[in-house]
């Protein structure tokens, strides 16, 4: 067992959490459902008195009791961890092709952070705009048009820093180029190079007039 009740931080949430949510309630306000669950849910993980599976060898008889985790996915170190170690082999071995892949990371104003966390559809309809300004940049790097070639992305939305800051930001796994038929009618991968600083300054200059101009049709 891990045991969540000697690190430094579910020490930290279980002294000062109860304090901080009856501080709330003496004021009249209280935090959102979902963060109150995330924070006692949290209290939970890999605690034995709040459930466990015993599990039993067939062949020694040697038995070990599980603790149940949160399966959150704000900021439990078990769960978290546990999840982008599974996130990250069924990209590797099951979602990506063989090629090279780049990590596009794109950060926002702190106005943009707080209006995309405050209406949470909006996410969707930037990533749109975001991925097809860089396919689209990737398209032609390779000397292809969006009629003759194609590529691809998994993104990871991330609400929080490191410091457990609001920070509403994309991770993108690109791929590192595009697909696109040659003469036999076969699928090839063409890779393309590095973005220059020059080439990277035009695409933040391109998405924030394309966002600017989302926000702004729908009046935000």
């Amino acid at each position: 067992r891990h045991q969540p009740e000697k690190t430094l931080l579910y020490q930290l949430v279980q002294e000062h959490y109860p304090v901080f949510k009856s501080s709330l309630e003496g004021q009249g306000q209280s935090l959102p459902r979902y963060v109150q669950r995330e924070f006692e849910d949290f209290l939970q993980c890999g605690r034995l008195e709040y459930g466990f599976l015993r599990v039993r060898c067939e062949d020694c008889h040697h038995e070990r009791l599980v603790a149940f985790s949160c399966k959150r996915r704000g900021f439990c170190p078990s769960c978290g961890a546990r999840r982008m170690a599974e996130s990250a082999a069924l990209l590797v071995d099951e979602v990506f092709p063989k090629v090279p892949i780049r990590q596009w990371v794109l950060s926002f104003p702190f106005q943009l952070r707080f209006l995309l966390a405050r209406h949470p559809e909006l996410m969707g309809k930037v990533l749109g705009i975001v991925y097809r300004t860089v396919s689209t940049h990737l398209i032609r790097q390779a000397g292809f048009t969006k009629a003759t070639a194609q590529t691809g992305a998994v993104t990871l939305i991330q609400r929080f820093g490191s410091a457990l800051n609001l920070n509403v930001h994309y991770h993108m796994l690109f791929l590192d180029g595009v697909y696109a038929e040659d003469t036999y009618g076969q699928r090839r991968f063409h890779r393309v190079k590095a973005p220059t600083q020059h080439e990277l300054n035009a695409l933040v200059n391109t998405l924030s007039h394309r966002v600017a101009r989302c926000l702004e049709k729908r009046g935000l």
